[in-house]
């Protein structure tokens, strides 16, 4: 029994487990061995030196429940958290293990590093404290209340219970100390800043406290904060991110960052993060509301990029002025779908309202790179070659390693060159986009119109022949589909010069060889001769 007043007696009554770590001092008494636990500690070091991570951390485990009060189990199963990257499960083992063994100086060391990445400034001071000055914080007491006969007292169990710190283990927590104390008063400017609306200033010192407090949540969020006051959104969406997965349940968080990428015109990913957000709380009322606007905008987005890959140009243009309805107040996705519909135009041949949306697009965004060669093409269409020359040079200046771009600029220089040769739509006079049938009426109504035979005076007959030539070469190249591809292609097929290897050229043809020939035939073998009066 302990007498009632005795030193033992008064420390006993304020400090009751101070009893019990003099009683295993003076008795000796230590952790019971347990031989299954040592086998699985051994094997867990061994496994551990060797890299085999996860299966030295079933060795701990394995010792941790054959000795829940083996403190240096729940430290080396510590260690092997943190060297697979689980912080937040190493610190409760690091906190049972200081429970266990009050003078364990490496533990305290290891939880105050922690601790100081968390941004939790005042407890890592703490255990930095009791490293380098172990009385009284130890215990948590005040010095106010302890007098002389404590303090003996205390520096008597001390001398008992813990060797006294290394050197390097006291340099360390002293440099930890300066630098806690560093990030205090950064933390503080930084809120000041941030006050203030100073937010560059803030973000200068938030990106000082976050070099050493990594894995603070609050701050990385008041940084994302200041990064969207400044227009830098996916600055703040990498901080966000970072602390959604910092802070259990973060349903701000993925909220901020889905309304981040909304803003964006990145649909698909704002859809994405608020259902992360649902997934955690399916009654968000924030997060609900956004999911349908943001799903019903992305429906839309599909269908029509869906209706593009068929082919189905006027369908597609017909969602894109949904979506431009759907969200009129991000300018984002009014310039996305234009860029969409300019793209339909020129696919669809329709190269007038082609060339009108495009210069809309590239009005707001002049190196739309998309935009310029959708407007290329439509002004090939419209036999606009300079124009479309230019913009395809402006697009490879952008992208030079684009192979489309490279291959519409030659076909746009070949298809100048050709212009100011024998341009056979010019002939028949037809669009390009011109069909067959297009084609084969308009070649008629100037065959009959220009057949020689229809003209007495010598000259006039000249004349009449080279144009009835040119009428029936025009017909010859533009009817037949390889013939017709090679001359849109900047390629004349008639043309000697033009064709490879040289030689003949089997389609140039005089005036006799075209006599007899039938202007009504669609082609092929003439059958018969047509004569005018």
């Amino acid at each position: 029994m302990v007498a009632p007043g005795s030193v033992t007696s008064r420390l006993g009554s304020v400090f009751p487990f101070l009893l019990v770590l003099v009683d295993l001092q003076y008795e000796g008494a230590e952790c019971g061995v347990n031989a299954d636990v040592e086998k699985h500690l051994e094997l867990g070091k061994k496994l551990l030196a060797a890299g085999q991570l996860a299966d030295a951390l079933s060795q701990f485990h394995a010792a941790v429940d054959g000795d829940p009060d083996n403190y240096i189990a729940y430290y080396r199963r510590a260690t092997v958290f943190l060297a697979m990257g689980k912080s937040k499960a190493a610190l409760p083992d690091l906190t049972k293990v200081i429970q266990l063994k009050m003078d364990f100086t490496a533990a305290r060391l290891q939880r105050g590093h922690l601790l100081l990445k968390q941004g939790k400034l005042d407890e890592a001071e703490d255990d930095f404290k009791k490293v380098v000055f172990p009385v009284p914080s130890l215990l948590g007491l005040q010095r106010s209340l302890l007098d002389d006969l404590y303090l003996l007292f205390w520096f008597f169990l001390m001398k008992k219970l813990k060797s006294n710190p290394s050197e390097n283990e006291e340099k360390e927590a002293q440099s930890q100390l300066i630098k806690s104390d560093e990030m205090q008063r950064l933390r503080s400017q930084a809120l000041n800043a941030f006050g203030s609306g100073d937010y560059t200033a803030a973000i200068a010192f938030l990106d000082k406290i976050l070099e050493v407090c990594v894995w603070d949540a609050e701050l990385r969020e008041l940084r994302a904060e200041c990064f969207i006051k400044e227009g830098e959104p996916r600055k703040a969406i990498s901080d966000l991110k970072a602390a959604s997965k910092l802070k259990n349940d973060n349903t701000e968080a993925f909220y901020k960052i889905s309304t981040l990428y909304y803003q964006l015109g990145d649909h698909e990913l704002s859809l994405s993060e608020v259902r992360e957000c649902l997934k955690l709380d399916q009654d968000h009322k924030r997060c609900f509301a956004h999911y349908k606007q943001v799903k019903k905008l992305n429906k839309l987005i599909e269908s029509a990029e869906e209706l593009i890959r068929d082919g189905r140009y006027t369908d597609a243009t017909s969602k894109y002025e949904s979506v431009m309805k759907t969200e009129p107040s991000i300018a984002e996705y009014t310039v996305r779908s234009k860029e969409r519909i300019c793209h339909c135009f020129s696919k669809d041949e329709k190269p007038v309202e082609a060339i009108r949306v495009c210069s809309e697009v590239l009005q707001m965004e002049p190196d739309n790179v998309n935009a310029l060669k959708d407007r290329a093409e439509a002004y090939l269409i419209e036999e606009m070659y300079d124009e479309a020359i230019q913009d395809y040079e402006t697009a490879q200046e952008h992208n030079e390693n684009d192979q489309q771009i490279r291959e519409g600029l030659e076909k746009a220089q070949r298809l100048l060159k050709q212009s100011q040769k024998r341009d056979y739509y010019k002939i028949l006079g037809v669009k390009r986009n011109a069909k067959k049938q297009e084609i084969i009426k308009a070649y008629r109504k100037l065959a009959l119109q220009w057949h020689p035979d229809n003209f007495q005076n010598e000259e006039e007959k000249k004349k009449a022949e080279k144009k009835f030539i040119d009428i029936a070469a025009a017909k010859e190249v533009l009817s037949d589909p390889e013939m017709r591809k090679k001359f849109d292609d900047g390629e004349d097929p008639l043309d000697a010069e033009s064709q490879q290897g040289g030689g003949g050229n089997p389609f140039h043809r005089s005036w006799n060889s075209w006599q007899g020939f039938n202007p009504f035939s669609s082609g092929g073998p003439f059958r018969f001769k047509f004569h005018f009066n």
